[in-house]
């Protein structure tokens, strides 16, 4: 059976079931150890090797379903924080060997067709089957043989059904819009430290202000009195998640920016909808303004991060990662 990341557990589709209940109670189980973010931060442990795999299976998945990367990237984060002392100074094999792994794995999980000899059509470095598998035992020992992994998408529609959405439609452009920011989120690694529920209710509060303005308040309030969610929390993961996409707004508006001639007096860019028909017109200025105002805003919310206590030991021989 094809693993499924928004019903990990497979065994009710009720978001009302003890399942969802479930969820909660062992998501701790599938994050990255507590202090792989303290040591990320402190730079103890080199954050260019987590950058360069991630882009290397970001490119290994480039025509794939994005939930595949999502789920890679899940294994390398829960691998390298319990296996740091293995990658202090990896040689660059070892980094594409344990993100071509990653996405193996998380092929297998999903049942999708995929060819070992596509995953390293980029030159350099061809590995074989037998050491791909050899690094794939070694994930599956560091992660306990835990690959259904609990995510945000987890979590989704539970929090969507706090929010009374009558309307399908409307439900399907919050889940969507929750769904692109989790995405684009998962590479920020303020983010490695909370909880994969805490994260989808960050999506979704963040997705139900940019698409329905008025109700978010009252969105916000639903999640709040969630007893699965702790407020405080909820808010800390807000504020970073906000700082995340406000990043990727400001990168976006320096490229548009950059290419303003005299002839745009009007320091506008459009952008035409094939689907709607219809033409935008976004205010660089405006769009600017905008994002300070949420940042002025989101900062007075919350203060510093909450800790977690989890422990994986796990040894294993470096040789075994030599390419035979």
């Amino acid at each position: 059976m094809e693993f499924d990341l928004e019903n990990p557990l497979t065994i009710s589709h009720d978001i009302h079931s003890d399942s969802v209940t479930s969820l909660f109670s062992i998501e701790s189980d599938h994050m990255p150890s507590e202090n792989y973010f303290q040591t990320l931060q402190a730079g103890d442990f080199d954050i260019s090797i987590r950058r360069e795999a991630i882009a290397s299976i970001s490119q290994l998945c480039c025509n794939s379903d994005k939930f595949l990367s999502y789920l890679a990237v899940n294994y390398l984060d829960r691998f390298l924080s319990c296996q740091e002392k293995l990658f202090q100074q990896p040689k660059p094999w070892i980094i594409k060997l344990l993100a071509i792994s990653c996405v193996s794995l998380a092929a297998k999980m999903k049942k999708t067709d995929f060819s070992i000899l596509d995953f390293q059509s980029d030159g350099g470095i061809i590995f074989d089957t037998r050491t791909i598998e050899r690094m794939e035992f070694l994930i599956l020992g560091a992660l306990k043989w835990r690959m259904r992994s609990i995510t945000p998408f987890s979590f989704i529609l539970f929090f969507i059904s706090l929010f009374k959405l009558e309307d399908p439609p409307l439900r399907q452009a919050l889940k969507a819009r929750a769904t692109q920011i989790i995405f684009k989120a998962q590479n920020d690694m303020k983010l490695l430290v909370f909880k994969p529920s805490i994260i989808a209710a960050s999506g979704l509060l963040f997705a139900s202000h940019e698409l329905f303005p008025m109700q978010s308040p009252c969105f916000k309030k639903a999640l709040s009195n969630c007893s699965f969610v702790n407020k405080v929390t909820l808010l800390q993961c807000y504020n970073c998640m906000q700082d995340s996409v406000v990043d990727e707004y400001d990168s976006v508006l320096e490229m548009v920016s950059s290419s303003v001639t005299p002839a745009n007096v009007l320091d506008q860019t459009f952008s035409s909808s094939a689907e709607s028909g219809r033409t935008t017109v976004t205010s660089i200025t405006t769009l600017k303004l905008e994002r300070d105002i949420k940042r002025r805003k989101i900062s007075e919310y919350c203060k510093d991060h909450h800790d977690r206590v989890v422990q994986i030991n796990f040894s294993s021989d470096p040789e075994l990662l030599r390419p035979s």
